[in-house]
Protein backbone atom coordinates (compact mmCIF):
# COMPACT_ATOMS: atom_id res chain seq x y z
CA UNK A 1 0.00 0.00 0.00
CA UNK A 2 2.96 2.03 -0.34
CA UNK A 3 3.54 5.10 -3.03
CA UNK A 4 5.10 6.02 -6.07
CA UNK A 5 5.82 9.47 -6.95
CA UNK A 6 5.57 10.45 -10.61
CA UNK A 7 8.71 13.15 -11.07
CA UNK A 8 7.28 14.68 -8.12
CA UNK A 9 9.65 17.90 -8.49
CA UNK A 10 7.60 18.95 -11.61
CA UNK A 11 5.21 21.75 -10.95
CA UNK A 12 1.56 21.88 -10.48
CA UNK A 13 -0.75 23.66 -13.28
CA UNK A 14 -1.64 27.27 -12.31
CA UNK A 15 -4.32 28.37 -10.34
CA UNK A 16 -7.32 29.66 -12.35
CA UNK A 17 -8.76 33.32 -12.26
CA UNK A 18 -10.76 34.45 -9.36
CA UNK A 19 -13.58 34.83 -10.92
CA UNK A 20 -15.94 32.37 -11.03
CA UNK A 21 -18.20 30.93 -14.38
CA UNK A 22 -21.34 31.80 -14.28
CA UNK A 23 -22.23 27.73 -13.69
CA UNK A 24 -19.69 27.89 -11.16
CA UNK A 25 -21.34 30.93 -9.04
CA UNK A 26 -24.70 28.79 -9.34
CA UNK A 27 -22.82 25.45 -7.78
CA UNK A 28 -21.29 27.41 -4.91
CA UNK A 29 -25.03 29.20 -4.24
CA UNK A 30 -26.42 26.01 -3.87
CA UNK A 31 -23.54 24.52 -1.49
CA UNK A 32 -24.71 27.93 0.57
CA UNK A 33 -27.94 26.74 0.37
CA UNK A 34 -27.17 23.58 1.13
CA UNK A 35 -24.51 24.21 3.67
CA UNK A 36 -24.42 22.31 7.17
CA UNK A 37 -22.32 24.29 10.20
CA UNK A 38 -20.02 22.52 12.17
CA UNK A 39 -21.81 22.26 15.04
CA UNK A 40 -24.84 20.98 13.19
CA UNK A 41 -22.25 18.25 12.40
CA UNK A 42 -21.12 17.15 15.34
CA UNK A 43 -24.65 16.96 16.60
CA UNK A 44 -26.01 14.81 14.82
CA UNK A 45 -22.48 12.77 14.56
CA UNK A 46 -22.83 12.24 18.63
CA UNK A 47 -26.38 11.87 18.43
CA UNK A 48 -26.17 8.89 15.81
CA UNK A 49 -23.11 7.52 17.47
CA UNK A 50 -24.76 7.49 20.30
CA UNK A 51 -27.71 5.77 19.02
CA UNK A 52 -25.78 3.10 17.44
CA UNK A 53 -23.91 2.88 21.27
CA UNK A 54 -27.11 2.27 22.49
CA UNK A 55 -28.53 -0.60 20.47
CA UNK A 56 -25.14 -2.14 20.55
CA UNK A 57 -25.96 -2.13 24.24
CA UNK A 58 -29.67 -3.14 23.78
CA UNK A 59 -28.43 -6.17 21.99
CA UNK A 60 -25.80 -7.23 24.19
CA UNK A 61 -27.97 -7.83 27.28
CA UNK A 62 -27.70 -11.67 26.67
CA UNK A 63 -24.20 -11.63 26.62
CA UNK A 64 -23.86 -9.36 30.22
CA UNK A 65 -26.53 -11.47 31.89
CA UNK A 66 -24.58 -14.52 30.83
CA UNK A 67 -21.13 -13.09 31.53
CA UNK A 68 -22.42 -11.47 35.15
CA UNK A 69 -23.23 -14.98 36.13
CA UNK A 70 -19.74 -15.22 36.26
CA UNK A 71 -17.80 -12.27 37.21
CA UNK A 72 -20.92 -10.15 38.77
CA UNK A 73 -22.92 -7.42 36.94
CA UNK A 74 -20.84 -4.26 37.51
CA UNK A 75 -17.51 -6.57 36.23
CA UNK A 76 -19.14 -7.61 33.30
CA UNK A 77 -20.42 -3.86 32.06
CA UNK A 78 -16.82 -3.07 32.84
CA UNK A 79 -16.02 -5.77 30.46
CA UNK A 80 -18.96 -5.26 27.41
CA UNK A 81 -18.18 -1.76 27.66
CA UNK A 82 -14.31 -1.46 27.17
CA UNK A 83 -14.44 -4.04 24.47
CA UNK A 84 -17.66 -3.30 22.39
CA UNK A 85 -19.87 0.03 23.34
CA UNK A 86 -17.10 2.10 23.76
CA UNK A 87 -15.57 1.33 20.49
CA UNK A 88 -18.77 0.82 18.64
CA UNK A 89 -19.47 4.52 19.67
CA UNK A 90 -16.06 5.39 18.49
CA UNK A 91 -16.10 3.88 15.04
CA UNK A 92 -19.81 5.72 14.68
CA UNK A 93 -18.56 8.76 15.38
CA UNK A 94 -15.76 8.16 12.60
CA UNK A 95 -18.15 6.88 10.03
CA UNK A 96 -20.46 10.22 10.29
CA UNK A 97 -17.44 12.51 10.94
CA UNK A 98 -15.88 11.76 7.74
CA UNK A 99 -19.22 11.55 5.76
CA UNK A 100 -20.04 14.50 6.61
CA UNK A 101 -16.53 16.06 6.22
CA UNK A 102 -16.14 18.96 3.84
CA UNK A 103 -12.18 20.02 3.21
CA UNK A 104 -12.50 24.20 3.23
CA UNK A 105 -10.58 24.74 -0.48
CA UNK A 106 -6.65 26.03 0.79
CA UNK A 107 -6.36 29.73 -1.20
CA UNK A 108 -3.06 30.26 -2.85
CA UNK A 109 -1.57 33.80 -3.20
CA UNK A 110 0.17 35.80 -4.70
CA UNK A 111 4.10 35.00 -3.80
CA UNK A 112 4.27 38.33 -1.97
CA UNK A 113 1.98 37.15 0.41
CA UNK A 114 3.66 34.24 1.84
CA UNK A 115 4.95 34.70 4.86
CA UNK A 116 8.40 34.25 6.47
CA UNK A 117 9.50 30.89 7.96
CA UNK A 118 11.68 28.73 10.23
CA UNK A 119 12.24 25.54 9.59
CA UNK A 120 13.56 23.44 12.98
CA UNK A 121 15.25 19.98 12.61
CA UNK A 122 16.52 18.92 15.77
CA UNK A 123 19.37 15.93 14.71
CA UNK A 124 20.88 12.90 16.63
CA UNK A 125 22.77 10.58 14.92
CA UNK A 126 21.14 11.01 11.65
CA UNK A 127 24.12 10.68 9.16
CA UNK A 128 21.93 8.24 7.04
CA UNK A 129 19.01 10.66 6.34
CA UNK A 130 19.92 14.39 7.17
CA UNK A 131 21.35 15.09 3.71
CA UNK A 132 18.17 13.84 1.68
CA UNK A 133 15.85 15.72 4.54
CA UNK A 134 17.68 18.92 3.46
CA UNK A 135 17.61 18.08 -0.49
CA UNK A 136 14.02 17.51 0.24
CA UNK A 137 13.56 21.20 1.41
CA UNK A 138 15.67 22.39 -1.41
CA UNK A 139 13.28 20.98 -3.72
CA UNK A 140 10.78 23.34 -2.27
CA UNK A 141 8.76 25.71 -4.38
CA UNK A 142 8.25 27.97 -1.18
CA UNK A 143 7.75 31.79 -1.97
CA UNK A 144 8.46 33.19 1.03
CA UNK A 145 11.07 33.95 2.97
CA UNK A 146 12.59 30.97 4.62
CA UNK A 147 15.66 29.79 6.98
CA UNK A 148 16.64 26.46 8.23
CA UNK A 149 18.12 25.64 11.28
CA UNK A 150 19.67 22.02 11.93
CA UNK A 151 20.18 21.50 15.56
CA UNK A 152 22.75 18.78 15.76
CA UNK A 153 21.86 17.16 19.52
CA UNK A 154 25.23 15.86 20.16
CA UNK A 155 25.51 13.50 17.48
CA UNK A 156 28.07 10.05 18.42
CA UNK A 157 28.21 9.25 14.82
CA UNK A 158 29.20 11.14 11.52
CA UNK A 159 26.23 13.64 11.36
CA UNK A 160 28.22 17.00 11.88
CA UNK A 161 30.45 15.80 8.94
CA UNK A 162 27.84 15.43 6.71
CA UNK A 163 26.26 19.07 7.36
CA UNK A 164 29.35 19.97 7.12
CA UNK A 165 29.26 19.01 3.23
CA UNK A 166 26.35 21.49 2.16
CA UNK A 167 26.18 24.78 1.62
CA UNK A 168 22.72 26.38 1.11
CA UNK A 169 22.33 31.06 2.21
CA UNK A 170 19.01 29.89 3.84
CA UNK A 171 20.87 26.75 5.80
CA UNK A 172 21.90 27.33 9.34
CA UNK A 173 24.00 24.66 11.79
CA UNK A 174 23.64 24.74 15.54
CA UNK A 175 26.25 22.49 17.10
CA UNK A 176 25.54 21.37 20.32
CA UNK A 177 28.32 19.66 21.85
CA UNK A 178 25.58 17.34 24.35
CA UNK A 179 23.09 15.60 23.83
CA UNK A 180 20.12 16.90 25.67
CA UNK A 181 16.86 15.75 24.38
CA UNK A 182 13.98 16.65 21.18
CA UNK A 183 12.83 19.52 23.32
CA UNK A 184 15.89 21.08 24.49
CA UNK A 185 17.46 20.98 20.53
CA UNK A 186 14.08 22.72 19.30
CA UNK A 187 14.16 25.55 21.76
CA UNK A 188 17.63 26.37 21.06
CA UNK A 189 16.39 27.09 17.70
CA UNK A 190 13.30 28.95 18.72
CA UNK A 191 15.33 31.62 20.47
CA UNK A 192 17.10 32.27 17.05
CA UNK A 193 14.02 31.80 14.76
CA UNK A 194 13.26 35.13 12.63
CA UNK A 195 10.24 34.24 11.29
CA UNK A 196 6.00 34.15 12.30
CA UNK A 197 5.89 30.98 11.00
CA UNK A 198 8.08 27.93 12.44
CA UNK A 199 7.65 24.34 11.15
CA UNK A 200 8.94 21.40 12.78
CA UNK A 201 10.76 18.82 10.67
CA UNK A 202 12.04 15.00 11.79
CA UNK A 203 15.74 14.62 10.73
CA UNK A 204 14.72 11.21 8.49
CA UNK A 205 11.86 12.72 6.84
CA UNK A 206 11.21 13.40 3.08
CA UNK A 207 9.55 16.27 1.96
CA UNK A 208 6.77 15.58 -0.46
CA UNK A 209 6.81 18.39 -3.51
CA UNK A 210 5.10 21.67 -2.50
CA UNK A 211 4.58 20.41 1.39
CA UNK A 212 5.85 23.77 2.90
CA UNK A 213 3.80 25.98 0.57
CA UNK A 214 0.47 23.84 1.53
CA UNK A 215 0.80 23.85 4.78
CA UNK A 216 1.21 27.60 4.99
CA UNK A 217 -1.63 27.87 2.63
CA UNK A 218 -4.06 25.75 4.94
CA UNK A 219 -2.74 28.30 7.99
CA UNK A 220 -3.63 31.14 5.90
CA UNK A 221 -7.01 29.68 4.93
CA UNK A 222 -8.28 28.02 8.31
CA UNK A 223 -9.88 30.44 11.29
CA UNK A 224 -8.11 33.40 12.22
CA UNK A 225 -8.35 31.57 15.86
CA UNK A 226 -5.57 28.67 14.44
CA UNK A 227 -2.42 28.49 16.19
CA UNK A 228 -0.50 25.17 14.83
CA UNK A 229 -1.60 23.09 11.52
CA UNK A 230 -0.10 19.10 11.49
CA UNK A 231 0.84 18.05 8.54
CA UNK A 232 0.25 14.54 7.15
CA UNK A 233 3.04 11.90 7.99
CA UNK A 234 3.14 8.92 6.11
CA UNK A 235 5.91 5.95 5.60
CA UNK A 236 8.78 6.19 4.00
CA UNK A 237 10.26 2.68 4.61
CA UNK A 238 6.71 0.70 3.94
CA UNK A 239 8.57 -2.04 2.32
CA UNK A 240 11.54 -2.80 4.57
CA UNK A 241 9.83 -5.48 6.43
CA UNK A 242 6.54 -6.92 7.81
CA UNK A 243 6.53 -4.18 10.97
CA UNK A 244 6.78 -1.38 8.42
CA UNK A 245 4.11 -2.99 6.37
CA UNK A 246 1.70 -2.92 9.21
CA UNK A 247 2.66 0.64 10.31
CA UNK A 248 1.91 1.92 6.58
CA UNK A 249 -1.94 1.08 7.19
CA UNK A 250 -1.94 2.79 10.87
CA UNK A 251 -0.50 6.37 9.26
CA UNK A 252 -2.58 5.64 6.07
CA UNK A 253 -5.79 4.95 7.58
CA UNK A 254 -6.17 5.96 11.19
CA UNK A 255 -3.97 8.55 12.10
CA UNK A 256 -5.00 10.33 8.92
CA UNK A 257 -8.34 9.96 9.42
CA UNK A 258 -8.55 10.73 13.20
CA UNK A 259 -6.80 14.05 12.76
CA UNK A 260 -9.55 15.17 10.00
CA UNK A 261 -12.19 14.60 12.15
CA UNK A 262 -10.66 16.43 14.81
CA UNK A 263 -9.68 19.32 12.52
CA UNK A 264 -13.35 19.36 11.58
CA UNK A 265 -14.25 19.64 14.94
CA UNK A 266 -11.65 22.24 15.61
CA UNK A 267 -9.19 20.96 17.61
CA UNK A 268 -6.50 18.30 16.42
CA UNK A 269 -5.25 16.89 19.71
CA UNK A 270 -1.49 15.75 18.17
CA UNK A 271 0.13 18.65 15.81
CA UNK A 272 3.15 16.00 15.64
CA UNK A 273 7.09 16.90 15.67
CA UNK A 274 7.86 14.91 12.73
CA UNK A 275 5.86 17.70 10.57
CA UNK A 276 3.68 20.70 11.84
CA UNK A 277 3.06 24.64 11.65
CA UNK A 278 3.55 26.74 14.79
CA UNK A 279 2.70 30.40 15.46
CA UNK A 280 5.96 31.53 16.55
CA UNK A 281 4.67 33.81 19.08
CA UNK A 282 2.46 31.46 20.34
CA UNK A 283 5.12 28.94 20.63
CA UNK A 284 7.31 31.09 23.07
CA UNK A 285 3.91 32.29 25.26
CA UNK A 286 3.65 28.39 25.94
CA UNK A 287 6.89 28.05 26.65
CA UNK A 288 8.03 26.37 23.83
CA UNK A 289 8.29 22.40 23.70
CA UNK A 290 8.38 21.26 27.35
CA UNK A 291 11.50 18.48 28.21
CA UNK A 292 9.42 15.10 28.44
CA UNK A 293 8.70 12.38 26.11
CA UNK A 294 5.72 13.17 24.59
CA UNK A 295 6.91 17.09 23.73
CA UNK A 296 4.48 17.39 21.09
CA UNK A 297 1.30 16.38 22.32
CA UNK A 298 2.11 18.31 25.54
CA UNK A 299 2.84 21.25 23.87
CA UNK A 300 -0.42 20.87 21.62
CA UNK A 301 -2.64 20.64 24.57
CA UNK A 302 -0.84 24.48 25.99
CA UNK A 303 -1.92 25.45 22.58
CA UNK A 304 -5.18 24.46 22.81
CA UNK A 305 -5.50 25.06 26.67
CA UNK A 306 -5.10 28.81 25.63
CA UNK A 307 -8.05 29.10 23.63
CA UNK A 308 -6.42 28.88 20.07
CA UNK A 309 -7.20 26.07 17.19
CA UNK A 310 -4.67 23.56 15.96
CA UNK A 311 -5.48 22.20 12.22
CA UNK A 312 -4.80 19.72 10.01
CA UNK A 313 -3.06 19.93 6.51
CA UNK A 314 -3.90 16.35 5.05
CA UNK A 315 -2.05 17.15 1.35
CA UNK A 316 1.00 18.71 2.85
CA UNK A 317 2.83 15.49 3.11
CA UNK A 318 6.50 14.37 4.85
CA UNK A 319 7.88 10.54 4.61
CA UNK A 320 9.31 9.21 7.87
CA UNK A 321 11.28 6.28 9.20
CA UNK A 322 8.86 3.94 11.09
CA UNK A 323 10.31 1.63 13.73
CA UNK A 324 11.39 -1.58 11.98
CA UNK A 325 11.19 -3.93 15.20
CA UNK A 326 8.29 -4.87 17.02
CA UNK A 327 10.69 -3.48 20.16
CA UNK A 328 11.10 -0.24 18.62
CA UNK A 329 7.61 0.18 17.80
CA UNK A 330 6.47 -0.98 21.24
CA UNK A 331 8.78 1.55 22.65
CA UNK A 332 7.21 3.94 20.38
CA UNK A 333 3.91 3.33 20.93
CA UNK A 334 4.81 3.47 25.24
CA UNK A 335 6.38 6.77 24.86
CA UNK A 336 3.09 8.14 22.76
CA UNK A 337 1.41 6.42 25.48
CA UNK A 338 3.25 8.48 28.21
CA UNK A 339 3.25 11.50 26.57
CA UNK A 340 -0.83 11.14 26.25
CA UNK A 341 -0.31 10.83 30.75
CA UNK A 342 1.71 13.67 30.63
CA UNK A 343 -0.60 15.63 29.24
CA UNK A 344 -3.51 14.84 31.24
CA UNK A 345 -0.88 15.94 34.60
CA UNK A 346 -0.16 19.13 32.76
CA UNK A 347 -3.52 19.75 31.03
CA UNK A 348 -6.37 17.98 32.62
CA UNK A 349 -8.44 21.01 32.62
CA UNK A 350 -9.26 20.72 29.25
CA UNK A 351 -11.48 18.23 30.02
CA UNK A 352 -14.02 21.00 31.21
CA UNK A 353 -13.22 23.15 28.25
CA UNK A 354 -16.86 24.09 26.58
CA UNK A 355 -15.43 23.80 23.11
CA UNK A 356 -16.10 20.73 20.71
CA UNK A 357 -12.69 19.27 20.79
CA UNK A 358 -13.68 18.36 24.42
CA UNK A 359 -15.08 15.42 22.96
CA UNK A 360 -11.44 14.04 21.76
CA UNK A 361 -10.33 14.90 25.49
CA UNK A 362 -12.65 12.76 26.57
CA UNK A 363 -11.97 10.11 24.19
CA UNK A 364 -8.34 9.92 25.16
CA UNK A 365 -8.91 9.92 28.94
CA UNK A 366 -10.84 6.32 27.82
CA UNK A 367 -8.18 4.87 25.88
CA UNK A 368 -6.12 3.32 29.15
CA UNK A 369 -9.35 1.77 30.25
CA UNK A 370 -10.27 0.51 26.94
CA UNK A 371 -6.62 -0.98 26.34
CA UNK A 372 -6.34 -2.86 29.50
CA UNK A 373 -9.87 -4.09 28.99
CA UNK A 374 -8.96 -5.12 25.88
CA UNK A 375 -5.27 -6.40 27.20
CA UNK A 376 -6.74 -8.24 29.86
CA UNK A 377 -9.79 -8.89 29.18
CA UNK A 378 -10.47 -9.14 25.34
CA UNK A 379 -7.14 -10.53 24.57
CA UNK A 380 -7.50 -13.66 26.88
CA UNK A 381 -11.05 -14.01 26.26
CA UNK A 382 -9.54 -14.92 22.47
CA UNK A 383 -7.57 -17.44 23.68
CA UNK A 384 -10.19 -19.32 25.67
CA UNK A 385 -12.66 -18.68 22.28
CA UNK A 386 -10.12 -20.89 20.60
CA UNK A 387 -11.22 -23.44 22.46
CA UNK A 388 -14.99 -23.19 22.18
CA UNK A 389 -15.54 -21.22 25.38
CA UNK A 390 -17.31 -18.34 24.25
CA UNK A 391 -17.51 -15.84 27.71
CA UNK A 392 -15.67 -12.72 26.31
CA UNK A 393 -14.80 -13.47 22.76
CA UNK A 394 -17.74 -14.62 20.64
CA UNK A 395 -20.60 -13.64 18.54
CA UNK A 396 -21.43 -10.69 19.80
CA UNK A 397 -17.66 -9.38 19.87
CA UNK A 398 -19.28 -8.70 15.70
CA UNK A 399 -21.14 -5.75 17.51
CA UNK A 400 -18.18 -3.81 16.42
CA UNK A 401 -17.35 -5.57 13.02
CA UNK A 402 -19.97 -3.33 11.08
CA UNK A 403 -18.78 0.00 11.97
CA UNK A 404 -15.37 -0.88 11.62
CA UNK A 405 -15.34 -2.39 8.50
CA UNK A 406 -16.90 0.62 7.03
CA UNK A 407 -15.24 3.26 9.17
CA UNK A 408 -11.50 1.69 7.25
CA UNK A 409 -13.73 1.84 3.82
CA UNK A 410 -14.41 5.21 4.24
CA UNK A 411 -10.97 6.55 5.26
CA UNK A 412 -9.62 4.13 2.20
CA UNK A 413 -11.69 6.10 -0.25
CA UNK A 414 -10.95 9.23 1.52
CA UNK A 415 -7.32 8.80 1.14
CA UNK A 416 -7.18 7.21 -2.14
CA UNK A 417 -8.48 10.12 -3.63
CA UNK A 418 -6.28 12.62 -1.66
CA UNK A 419 -3.37 10.49 -3.11
CA UNK A 420 -4.67 10.86 -6.71
CA UNK A 421 -4.55 14.68 -6.07
CA UNK A 422 -0.88 14.52 -4.96
CA UNK A 423 0.17 12.39 -8.03
CA UNK A 424 0.34 9.48 -5.78
CA UNK A 425 -0.99 5.54 -5.86
CA UNK A 426 -1.55 3.15 -3.27
CA UNK A 427 0.14 0.12 -3.73
CA UNK A 428 -1.06 -3.07 -3.16
CA UNK A 429 -0.01 -3.90 0.20
CA UNK A 430 -2.41 -7.54 1.21
CA UNK A 431 0.25 -9.01 4.20
CA UNK A 432 0.71 -5.79 5.91
CA UNK A 433 -3.08 -5.19 5.78
CA UNK A 434 -3.58 -8.67 7.49
CA UNK A 435 -1.09 -8.18 9.96
CA UNK A 436 -2.60 -4.52 10.61
CA UNK A 437 -6.39 -6.14 10.58
CA UNK A 438 -5.60 -8.70 12.73
CA UNK A 439 -2.94 -8.48 15.06
CA UNK A 440 -2.12 -4.62 15.39
CA UNK A 441 -4.63 -4.32 18.27
CA UNK A 442 -2.47 -7.60 19.98
CA UNK A 443 0.71 -5.75 19.79
CA UNK A 444 -0.31 -2.14 19.92
CA UNK A 445 -2.45 -2.43 22.91
CA UNK A 446 -0.65 -4.33 25.54
CA UNK A 447 1.98 -2.11 24.57
CA UNK A 448 0.46 1.06 25.27
CA UNK A 449 -0.88 -0.03 28.62
CA UNK A 450 3.15 -0.58 29.26
CA UNK A 451 3.25 3.05 28.49
CA UNK A 452 0.42 4.12 30.89
CA UNK A 453 1.83 2.04 33.70
CA UNK A 454 5.56 3.29 33.29
CA UNK A 455 4.44 6.97 33.31
CA UNK A 456 1.92 6.92 36.86
CA UNK A 457 4.62 4.81 38.12
CA UNK A 458 6.86 7.43 37.40
CA UNK A 459 9.71 5.22 35.92
CA UNK A 460 13.06 6.71 34.06
CA UNK A 461 11.90 8.32 31.04
CA UNK A 462 14.43 7.58 27.92
CA UNK A 463 13.25 8.98 24.30
CA UNK A 464 13.72 4.94 22.94
CA UNK A 465 12.68 5.91 19.38
CA UNK A 466 10.49 8.77 17.69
Amino acid sequence: MSVNAQDWSKQSPSAGALCLPQAAANDSQLRRWYYLSVRFKFALAVTLSLGWAVYSYFLAQRWIHELSGLVGMTLAHVMIFGIAILPGFMNAFLVVGLLLDRRPPRTQFADSAYPGITVLVAAYNEEDSILATIASIAKQDYPGPLEVMVINDGSTDGTMDKLRSVSFPWLQVIDLKCNGGKAKALNNGLRLATHPLTITLDADSYLYRHALRRLVERYLSDPPTTAAVAGAVLVRNSRHNLVTRMQEWDYFHGIAAVKRLQSLFQGTLVAQGAFSLYRTDILRVVGGWPECVGEDIVLTWAILRDGHRVGYCEDAITFTNAPTSFGQFIRQRQRWSRGLIEAFKAHGSLLFHRRMSTLFIWWNLLFPYMDLVYTLVFIPGLLLACFGIYWLAGPMTLLVLPMACLVNYLMYLIQSRMFRAQDLTVRSNPVGLLVYTLFYGVVLQPGCVMGYMAELLRLRKRWGTK
